[in-house]
């Protein structure tokens, strides 16, 4: 027999029924809960234009939607730059304080349109493609912070990469209204194009204060060592073109000129070296018969014949960088991506990133008025020699000129090893190409060149294959103060010795170096009325330091021990 359940109109009788109050108290909660979750979903993912944070993002900032802002005609100016300033007395490394990882934190400033007092802006582009590349790139960057109290460096979005597109006095007023101007302590402007007509100041003529400047022209007048940077001239072909890298070796032009706009002088120079050198020297200049809509840009012509620019670079060993209207050339860059060892030729010019970079290595550098030599000095080199620069210049390109983010990280890399001089890159970790390698030892080839602490002994060492052990030899010597010089006899008749070793600067191998220097004795003696100088022959064995012999047979009695 069934137990009876008893219903009544509300449900079974076995349920307890929640009281009203507490019922309309959950269900109260629950709403609450869910509206939040989709609030929150919404404002994740739904498109939005909304700014949380003065974070400096491309995705959330265009142009068109910065703040305007007027500038006063009274607004205050900037001194111009201090040609004193170095990192000890124009910027504030307390700032930076310790960091763990030994990385600078640089704050970029958020988008702002300024305007003089009738509206007109103080650009007439407003913010370049490529300013928006090199700010992404740090912004993505490890260097990046958007916590100002943390940054050790401050960049301006306001763009002077190309001074044309400036007006001077109001760009300087924009900079000093910025919040931490501070006379543009610790502050770091980019520029690639300084000067303008007629005289193309080699520095941005922007009045700065004491603001760091990576700029694409300096000369030895401008450039404050140490300070600022030399940066590249970007070149926007490098953006367009893909040029895959050609293997090392002999090419079908041996010089090849390029550029367009040089003075007449060097081109009638450069004429006459063609016509004393014929097919092995290709001089090119701008066409004037191409076919209406055809880019000018990425054709040269000569005798009414057209090449493809830049293409045309790979075909050439050497190719002449002269200076133009301004010192520094996105024709560099344009040269080292084809490989193609650049010539430079202008008086003054810092190369690029040359505090860091070993330009020999790479590139061959005449003074103008050598010009005329210029086909006999580069006969000179040896053809490997020839490889090896080329092989340096491409790597070159990849590493450090490819890009605007290239550029800029670079450059805050630069900055970031003099404020942490303990954690800097090493020569090897700047110049030595990932695949130059020899098991776990680096080259010790290229070690930099500083002077003896006092005269020294030269070094012998004898090797036949070994180039690893030959290497750790090489690395311990090298640490001995009064080691002067190192000289390695390859004894392997069958193998040729490691590369990145021949001179190829050196005063010896220019041809009227002896000529000139003979002179120079013979007026000196004729002068002092007699010659002082005396032919002596003279062996210095170091290993006698050890032994028992009168001290005046001991040279170098403080070598050392190995």
């Amino acid at each position: 027999m069934c137990a009876s359940v008893k219903y009544s109109s509300r449900g079974p009788a076995l349920i307890p029924r929640m009281k009203t109050k507490h019922r309309i108290y959950y269900i109260t909660l629950f709403s609450v809960v869910l509206l939040g979750l989709i609030a929150t979903g919404m404002f994740q993912f739904w498109p939005h234009s909304i700014e949380s944070s003065p974070e400096w993002t491309l995705d959330r900032r265009s142009v068109h939607d910065a703040p305007l802002v007027k500038l006063p005609v009274s607004s205050p100016i900037p001194e111009r730059g201090d040609l004193s300033c170095r990192m000890h007395t124009c910027f504030d490394v307390y700032r930076c304080g310790y960091n763990p990882k030994n990385r600078i934190k640089v704050y970029i400033y958020p988008l702002q349109r300024f305007v003089d007092e009738v509206g007109v802006p103080i650009s007439s582009t407003g913010l370049s493609r490529e300013y928006n590349d090199l700010l992404s790139a740090i912004s993505d960057s490890d260097f990046y912070t958007d916590d100002v109290t943390r940054a050790c460096l401050f960049v301006p979005s306001i763009d002077v990469l190309n001074q044309n597109s400036l007006r001077i006095r109001e760009t300087a007023q924009a900079l000093a209204m910025l919040p931490r101007w501070d006379k543009g302590m610790n502050h770091l402007l980019f520029n690639m194009l300084p000067g303008g007509p007629p005289d193309y100041n080699t520095a941005l003529d922007v009045p700065r204060d004491r603001a760091l400047l990576a700029g694409g022209g300096f000369s030895t007048w401008t450039y404050r060592q140490g300070y600022d940077v030399s940066i590249p001239v970007y070149s926007p072909l490098s953006a367009e073109v893909d040029l895959p890298e050609k293997q090392p070796g002999p090419r079908r032009y041996f010089i090849l000129s390029s550029q367009t706009a040089i003075h007449r002088e060097y081109r009638t120079e450069l004429e006459r070296l063609k016509e004393e050198n014929g097919e092995a020297l290709l001089l090119l200049d701008k066409c004037s018969n191409l076919s209406q809509g055809m880019a000018s840009a990425r054709k040269r012509c000569y005798k009414g014949q057209v090449y493809d620019y830049p293409q045309i670079l790979q075909e050439s060993s050497f190719c002449v960088v002269l200076r133009g209207a301004r010192l520094g050339q996105a024709t560099l860059s344009d040269v080292l991506q084809a490989g193609c060892v650049p010539v430079i030729m202008a008086d003054s010019y810092i190369l690029p990133f040359s505090e860091v970079l070993d330009w020999k290595r790479a590139s061959v550098v005449i003074p103008e008025e050598k010009l005329p030599e210029m086909y006999t000095i580069l006969k000179s080199i040896p053809h490997r020699q020839v490889e090896e620069m080329q092989r340096q210049a491409r790597w070159f390109w990849e590493a450090y000129f490819r890009s605007m983010k290239a550029i800029g990280l670079t450059t805050l890399q630069i900055i970031n090893d003099r404020i942490y001089p303990y954690a800097a890159r090493t020569y090897e970790e700047w110049n030595n190409p990932p695949v130059v390698k020899w098991s776990s030892v680096s080259n010790p080839l290229f070690l930099p060149l500083i002077p003896p602490r006092s005269p020294g002994f030269t070094a012998v060492v004898l090797t036949y294959d070994r180039v690893e052990s030959l290497f750790r030899v090489i690395t311990e010597i090298s640490k001995v103060p009064s080691l002067a010089k190192l000289l390695v006899v390859w004894n392997n008749q069958n193998k040729s010795p490691p590369e990145e070793c021949t001179a190829i600067d050196g005063l010896s191998l220019d041809q009227t170096h002896m000529v000139e220097r003979s002179e120079c004795i013979n007026k000196f003696a004729s002068v002092f009325g007699t010659m002082p100088l005396k032919v002596v022959e003279h062996r210095a064995d170091p290993v006698l330091y050890k032994d028992d012999f009168p001290e005046k047979l001991k040279s170098f009695p403080n070598i050392g021990s190995l």
